[in-house]
Order: C-alpha cells, then sequence, then structure tokens
C-alpha cells in the first residue's frame, strides 16, 4: 500500500478532489478534522496547547477557535507552535487509520505539507493547484471574509511554486479544465504505482 499526500493553497479545492476519490472508493484521511478532533478530545493535546496559549484557550470548555486563530495567524512562531504540538499527533492517528485500509493506496488531505515538511513520509504527493486571485474568491464566498483575512491566511502557507516543486501529480482547478478527469487520470496512474 501506498501513502499519498493531497494538498494545495488555500480555497484550491484539495475537499472537491478528496470528494472524487471517495467515490472511486480511496480512503481519505482528513487531517484537518483529525487536528480538530484530536484538539477537541485528546487530553495530552489539550494541555500542550493550554501550556503554550494558556487556559483561557478552552475557557468554556471546548476549544476557543477564534482566540487560537487570532493568535497564531498573527505570529508565525505561535503558528509554529501549534503545528509542532497537534501535527504529530495526526500523524500518528494517520499510520494508525492506514493499517485498517485494505487497498492499494491510501490519501491523506492535508493543507499543510510542504510548510512541515510532512510531504517527505509520503509515496507520492498531489497538489490542486489555482490561481491566488480565485483561491481568494473561493474563501472569500466560502467564509464570508473579507480579502484582507484570506490574505492574511495566505501569508502562512507556502508557495504555490514550493508546493509544485514537491508535486509528483498536479490537478489544475482553475475553471480552465474539468477536474475530474484529471483525477481519474492520476488515479489510474496510482493504481500502477501501487502495484510495482
Amino acid at each position: 500500500m501506498i501513502r499519498v499526500g493531497l494538498t494545495g493553497g488555500i480555497g484550491s479545492g484539495k475537499s472537491t478532489v478528496a470528494s472524487v476519490l471517495r467515490v472511486l472508493e480511496v480512503p481519505v484521511f482528513d487531517a484537518d478534522g483529525a487536528g480538530k478532533e484530536l484538539l477537541a478530545n485528546d487530553a495530552a493535546l489539550r494541555d500542550a496547547v493550554k501550556n503554550r496559549f494558556g487556559d483561557g484557550i478552552y475557557g468554556s470548555g471546548a476549544l476557543d477557535r477564534n482566540a487560537l486563530a487570532a493568535i497564531v495567524f498573527a505570529d508565525k512562531q505561535a503558528l509554529n507552535d501549534l503545528n509542532s504540538i497537534v501535527h504529530p499527533a495526526v500523524y500518528l492517528a494517520f499510520q494508525q487509520w492506514t493499517v485498517e485500509q485494505k487497498t492499494p493506496y491510501v490519501v491523506m488531505e492535508a493543507a499543510i505539507l510542504t510548510e512541515t515538511g510532512g510531504h517527505a513520509a509520503f509515496d507520492r504527493i498531489i497538489v490542486v493547484s489555482a490561481t491566488e486571485a480565485l483561491r481568494i474568491q473561493r474563501v472569500m464566498r466560502r467564509d464570508g471574509v473579507g480579502e484582507e483575512a484570506v490574505r492574511a491566511r495566505l501569508l502562512n502557507q507556502t508557495s504555490e511554486e514550493e508546493r509544485l516543486r514537491i508535486a509528483h501529480h498536479v490537478i489544475h482547478n482553475d475553471d480552465t479544465q474539468l477536474v475530474i478527469p484529471q483525477v481519474l487520470a492520476i488515479h489510474e496512474e496510482l493504481l500502477n504505482y501501487a502495484a510495482r
């Protein structure tokens, strides 16, 4: 079984690609979802976050996501600290999940792979690519936020060039090409790669 990382900048369309892969019966692990679940339910992780960001971050018993986001999107070191707490736990959950799968390949959908060096743990990397202007429009529409807020998030992600540098496969989700045929072609390539 091979491990495939699926990544792309905010608003690139990773979730769309993940949905197509699921229809193809490829197991897809949602790293962001796993991180949220761990932050809510894993006592050791909660303690580590409280130690770094203060008990108030879980003031009502649940993680105050808005407060945490305000801290980490304004402070690169705080974001790095949060990632160093959460990402190892997410990767461990992915490893445990992978053992349960019985398919030629599995996929981890993760917004941040290049930034953490996490891409090195995968056999293949799929990057979903779209122009920055298009990604900003999508996120503004999806999240109901202004352009400035989206640009602040973009500052915490690596450049498109860096992502493309680690890619084995690229899906262009820029409204000029159909996504599903690209996913189907990569699916066949991955099945062939896994069969070697």
